[in-house]
């Protein structure tokens, strides 16, 4: 009879899960490797069968080519401005109304909390129309306010933070904090963002990473003289005969700044996330 590992000794992984995991990371890598592959050759290369499978020649140039014709740097500057104003407004606000659907007493809060998950359930399509409208009344149409504040809270941030501070955050630490005189902000300051660091990590990483790939709404609202990366690759796909390898090109130059920002931050992401695993 096999005896149970013993607590904190190390588990070891053996030939069965190393080539799972291998075939796992091999499968999410293949996109991103593809494109990659794509963006090296010519539209003439990849029309022809079977597919390339290895790098061509083309890489500098058509990254030259997406770069001047979607106006690449504008582009990137643009979602880079929105996707981390709306970061932040989603970390800041979802954790407010997180903390007070959790923890504190005020009338009608199950029917507003209801209100607010059941917003999940409605397709953003219908909202199109009427947001339009309401932007195009402010005279806001093609400025990058028009896709940030509508993104600024949502629900599932709100329900998540909601969730998280339920378990995380005790009671007696707000009452003994209230017995001192805190007032609600200091509260908040001093104690709720503290304990909520690794979901308010977590939630960022998630609202900026949406907000990046974001295409429906700022495809509607922008044009190609102010474009996010989304915006700006569908001009790279007009034409007779769209040149896919320099589209493969712009989604990579699209790709590349994610994949760097998670390079250098996401031994801290991954951190705030055990922490929270554990604490919970």
């Amino acid at each position: 009879m096999a005896m149970p590992p013993r607590a904190g000794r190390r588990l070891r992984a053996g030939p069965v899960g190393y080539a799972v995991l291998a075939l796992f990371t091999a499968g999410s890598l293949f996109p991103l490797v593809w494109t990659a592959v794509a963006a090296s050759r010519d539209n003439a290369r990849l029309a022809r069968t079977p597919p390339p499978l290895w790098f061509g020649d083309r890489l500098l140039e058509n990254l030259g080519t997406a770069w001047s014709d979607a106006n690449m740097g504008l582009a990137l500057f643009n979602t880079t401005l929105v996707a981390g104003t709306v970061a932040l407004g989603t970390v800041l606000f979802c954790t407010i109304a997180g903390f007070a659907f959790a923890k504190l007493r005020f009338r009608l809060k199950n029917v507003l909390l209801s209100l607010t998950v059941g917003t999940m359930m409605v397709p953003p399509q219908l909202s199109v129309v009427p947001l339009f409208m309401v932007v195009a009344g402010l005279g806001w149409t093609d400025r990058l306010q028009t896709v940030v504040l509508p993104t600024l809270v949502s629900a599932f941030g709100v329900f998540f933070m909601r969730q998280y501070l339920v378990e995380a955050l005790p009671t007696e630490l707000i009452e003994a904090a209230r017995t001192d005189g805190a007032s609600s902000w200091r509260v908040l300051w001093h104690i709720v963002f503290p304990v909520a660091r690794p979901a308010m990590a977590v939630l960022g990483m998630l609202s900026f990473v949406q907000a990046w790939n974001d295409f429906f709404w700022p495809v509607i609202a922008l044009t190609q003289e102010n474009p996010t990366v989304q915006v700006a690759l569908t001009g790279l796909g007009r034409g007779y005969v769209p040149d896919q390898a320099v589209v493969m090109a712009g989604a990579l130059l699209g790709t590349l700044p994610l994949l760097l920002a998670f390079a250098l931050f996401g031994r801290q992401i991954v951190g705030g996330i055990m922490r929270g695993a554990v604490k919970g």
